[in-house]
């Protein structure tokens, strides 16, 4: 079975790809969206050049859908579709794997959109645990730096910070520890299934439609 697994750069399609890896599926690439006037990841602010490290790392090709800044649903959808038709194409991809966790609407929309190009979804870590899940991940030696917040949810001084045991015991018990109901998103920069460690800066803190976000900067290794 050929799969691709959408890619934030974050925690939860880390702890995906690290379990579907456990199985017999064969993980073809990563399919990331790209928000081309930011040269980001969308959503989690993460510079273009840190996503090719991460994927140069894991040993993956790396698909990326590019959108426009403020981009409907219909351009989001559009130009996903275009690039997973390839993908089912060249390289017989029959289902994309997902790092959702609970967000039931979220997952129907996922199964409704792919069911329009005859593909299926993978949910590796649905329905499992988020406290444990949050400790797996750092017990596991995976490493992350928190991204970005969304300050309505949880503060700011938590951007840019570590993702790990002290985080976990001083953010407030109405966020949840993975941040699925979107308080906080992260950048994964270590871990059991990277070859390497990418090295990073952290830079100053930006607000930007009312949400904060700190500004990874890679780190050459002539540097």
């Amino acid at each position: 079975m050929n799969v691709v697994l959408s890619w934030s750069g974050g925690k939860d399609s880390s702890l995906a790809l690290h379990e579907i890896m456990k199985t017999d599926a064969n993980v073809k690439g990563l399919l990331t969206t790209i928000t081309k006037d930011y040269d980001r990841i969308s959503i989690h602010g993460v510079r273009r050049e840190l996503l090719r490290q991460q994927a140069m790392s894991l040993g993956l090709h790396l698909y990326e859908v590019s959108i426009p800044k403020d981009a409907s649903n219909e351009i989001y959808e559009k130009e996903t579709e275009s690039v997973l038709l390839r993908l089912k194409k060249s390289d017989a991809i029959s289902s994309v794997v997902f790092g959702d966790l609970f967000l039931q609407d979220i997952r129907e929309y996922r199964e409704k959109l792919l069911a329009r190009l005859g593909l299926g979804c993978i949910f590796p870590i649905w329905r499992k645990d988020t406290k444990k899940l949050a400790y797996q991940f750092i017990q596991d030696g995976f490493r992350a730096i928190v991204c970005t917040i969304d300050p309505k949810k949880l503060d700011k001084q938590f951007c840019g910070c570590e993702f790990d045991g002290s985080f976990l015991s001083e953010i407030p018990g109405t966020v949840d520890p993975c941040g699925e109901n979107g308080e906080f998103h992260t950048f994964v920069y270590d871990g059991p299934i990277f070859k390497d460690r990418l090295r990073f800066s952290i830079g100053e803190v930006v607000e930007r439609n009312g949400f904060y976000f700190a500004d990874i900067l890679p780190v050459s290794e002539d540097s």
